[in-house]
């Protein structure tokens, strides 16, 4: 069965979502589940808000849909806006809204 989604319009649903909740952010999985070996999920972050320094699961992407945001992993730092897309470095990292912002994550699960 094939599966389509507009990611445009779940990236304004979930900024929308973001920018109403006390935490500044929402996520909607768009792939993923019980014995999938990949994840995809639209992450929606109001400017200012971010994810706080966490470490990185596996193998991860990074896709930004819409607004800007930035990346900090050790002493890197990138910023990105729609259309950029980034290798996750495997190490603690941080993303933050620069503006209201939705990315779109990809995370390998399983190998």
């Amino acid at each position: 069965m094939m599966q389509a989604e507009n990611l445009t319009e779940v990236a304004a649903t979930q900024v929308a979502t973001a920018r109403a909740a006390g935490s500044g952010r929402s996520t909607q999985t768009v792939v993923g589940g019980q014995g999938r070996m990949l994840r995809q999920a639209v992450m929606a972050l109001a400017a200012g808000h971010g994810l706080g320094e966490h470490e990185s699961p596996r193998e991860a992407t990074l896709q930004v849909l819409v607004g800007r945001v930035r990346l900090t992993a050790g002493e890197q730092t990138w910023e990105g806006s729609a259309g950029d897309h980034l290798i996750i470095p495997d190490v603690r990292h941080d993303l933050v809204a620069l503006e209201d912002a939705a990315v779109l994550l990809t995370v390998l699960t399983g190998r």
